[in-house]
């Protein structure tokens, strides 16, 4: 199948058409930059937010995966940017272009009326999915693990190797959670192209396992082999300080990112089970690796 990843360049979207091009998929990637580590991948530069350069993209292609996400807002980067406008223009692109198959990645928690606005604004680009009279399936991964992450291979790793001598717990660190192998999303991903019983579906994407918040730091902590204490950030504290070092470049976390964290990230893994064949690797697995590896470029 002609493949177009839109957002395909950072941690998720390399790992995805590495996947697409194994599984015989014949793969384009669209970007901002236009370029990515891949032989074999056809990357062109567009910018689904502007709407620049993607009905060119889509031409000749017979399904569109979208994956344009960001965490954290910098500069002309916004959530509404990233998660409404460039899915409304990735749509209209597919339709100009005729491709009916729209696989759109969402997040796990995505709701409104939960006060954060990433989760606010996927829920937004989740109705225009639903909407549209394409052929649609979203999937919502939890925390994504994996060689080039941000999450353990960048905050959970920051927290513990900061020159303090202590690792900063947010209140008693029971928020639970139920991350997922990146290679488990690539191939759900790819899984969800082949079936027909997926379109019109909206699918949770968990790992084996939950943890609370606490536990993964404990984890990381000891694969890195570090013996540094935890110590308790009270929670009428961080509610505090949080929104006033939001705004701060530099500031560790942001006022959604504290949000989500509070509330966990975890769900009952059996629709997915029945949908699609996964391996459900363990986050034991794969983290010295993560531990050890550079973040990829644009991740």
């Amino acid at each position: 199948m002609k493949v177009l990843i839109v957002g395909g360049s950072g941690y998720v979207g390399t790992h995805m058409a590495q996947h697409l091009l194994e599984r015989g998929h014949q793969v384009t990637v669209a970007s901002r930059r236009g370029e990515g580590p891949l032989s074999g991948v056809r990357y062109v530069m567009a910018d689904a937010a502007k709407n620049e350069g993607l009905l060119e993209a889509a031409q000749g292609q017979e399904a569109l995966i979208y994956l344009v996400g960001i965490i954290r807002e910098r500069g002309d980067q916004t959530f509404r940017q990233a998660h409404v406008d460039g899915v409304r223009h990735s749509l209209a692109a597919a339709k100009a272009a005729g491709i009916a198959r729209f696989v759109h990645m969402s997040a796990l928690g995505t709701a409104r009326g939960t006060g954060s606005r990433y989760y606010e604004t996927k829920a937004e680009g989740e109705e225009l999915v639903q909407a549209s009279r394409l052929d649609w399936t979203i999937l919502r991964p939890s925390l994504i693990f994996g060689q080039g992450d941000e999450f353990f291979g960048g905050i959970l790793k920051g927290l513990v190797t900061a020159p303090i001598p202590f690792i900063p717990l947010i209140g008693d660190g029971r928020f639970v959670f139920r991350p997922i192998w990146v290679g488990d999303v690539a191939a759900a991903f790819e899984q969800a192209l082949g079936r027909p019983n997926t379109i019109h579906r909206s699918y949770n994407l968990v790992g084996p396992k939950e943890y609370t918040f606490r536990e993964l730091l404990l984890l990381v902590r000891d694969t890195l082999g570090s013996r540094k204490p935890l110590l308790s950030i009270p929670l009428t504290l961080m509610d505090w300080v949080v929104p006033l070092i939001s705004p701060l470049p530099f500031s560790p976390i942001t006022r959604d990112q504290y949000l989500q964290l509070k509330m966990g990230n975890t769900a009952d893994p059996v629709h997915m089970r029945h949908a699609f064949a996964l391996e459900e690797r363990s986050l034991e697995t794969e983290l010295p690796k993560i531990l050890s590896a550079k973040r990829l470029v644009g991740a």
